[in-house]
């Protein structure tokens, strides 16, 4: 029987969240429907952020509650935020108090492996946003919630170039010993290749031991900058790598990746994605033919949203 291996969807959070226009409540919520209905494990749904720095997430709150309010919970996907600090922590909190149950599963913090990128995306050191994220991940076990924690730049920074795999290993050395249940690596501009991302990866392993390296605590983030994703989920799967990241129609996308004239391509879509696990013999679960049709959706909103740009 073949291996299985766990796929997030993370069009909703990371694949709309730089998009120019705004995305109608509405469309989200019904995205999300689509997305669950495709089999993946997973769906990051929203960003608990200030609506200042990213106003197309700024309806956090209405999107969970209409997810709980249709069931989506508790219907075998599990369903995640990103979850920054301890005010949008706060903000879940109350949420919850409002509807009476916790609307998500898991958390996601995030930190890079490059100190200017992450300064420059949180206006923090990498050591500040670890303190940061001390009270969110204290709170989320409290609540029961499991905490994902992501590390971007593990192969190269738009700023200091190509990252060492050490400076990765070491940040999410951090991660773990603040109490983390995940780890996610992201290939933040696309820069991998088979032969770097076996490197940091073959690092990675060797440093947090084999509990870590499994399909529920090592999961892989990749972005299609320059059409070389789908090679290295073959690279990663041949290094026992068991969970990635997807977003439906390759949404999203490193906003530093991209140049004045041109747009950098974004995640790695989900159904390139799902195709190349299948095709290296593995499983995942996921419909192919449902994960189309939330593309297709995903599609069309994001071009209405970027059509009623000025």
């Amino acid at each position: 029987m073949p291996e299985r291996v766990r796929i997030t969807e993370v069009g909703p959070r990371d694949g709309l969240q730089n998009e120019p226009g705004v995305i109608p409540t509405a469309d989200k919520v019904r995205l999300i429907e689509l997305c669950c209905q495709t089999g993946v494990d997973e769906v990051e749904v929203t960003s608990f952020v200030s609506p200042k720095w990213v106003p197309q997430l700024g309806d956090a709150a209405e999107v969970l509650g209409a997810i709980a309010a249709r069931g989506e919970r508790g219907q075998g996907t599990v369903i995640s935020a990103l979850v920054p600090n301890d005010r949008g922590m706060q903000s879940l909190h109350e949420l919850a108090a409002k509807l009476g149950r916790a609307p998500l599963d898991k958390v996601s913090v995030f930190t890079a492996a490059s100190e200017t990128f992450n300064r420059k995306n949180t206006n923090a050191s990498i050591g500040e946003s670890i303190e940061r994220f001390k009270p969110v991940i204290a709170s989320a076990k409290g609540a029961g919630l499991r905490v994902r924690g992501y590390v971007s730049c593990v192969i190269a920074c738009p700023f200091e170039g190509a990252i060492a795999p050490e400076k990765v290993l070491g940040v999410a050395r951090q991660l773990i010993a603040i109490g983390v249940d995940e780890i996610d690596l992201g290939d933040t501009i696309g820069a991998g290749t088979p032969k770097n991302f076996g490197a940091m990866l073959d690092a990675v392993r060797d440093a947090v031991g084999p509990s870590w390296w499994n399909a529920e605590r090592m999961t892989l983030h990749l972005h299609d900058t320059f059409g070389r994703a789908a090679e290295c989920v073959v690279a990663a799967l041949n290094l026992g790598v068991r969970s990635f990241d997807g977003s439906v129609a390759g949404l999203g996308g490193c906003p530093y990746a991209s140049t004045p004239g041109k747009r950098a391509p974004g995640n790695i879509a989900t159904e390139t994605l799902v195709k190349t696990i299948h095709d290296a013999g593995f499983e995942t679960g996921v419909d192919l033919d449902k994960v189309v049709d939330a593309a297709d959706f995903a599609r069309r909103i994001v071009a209405e949203a970027r059509a009623r740009v000025p």
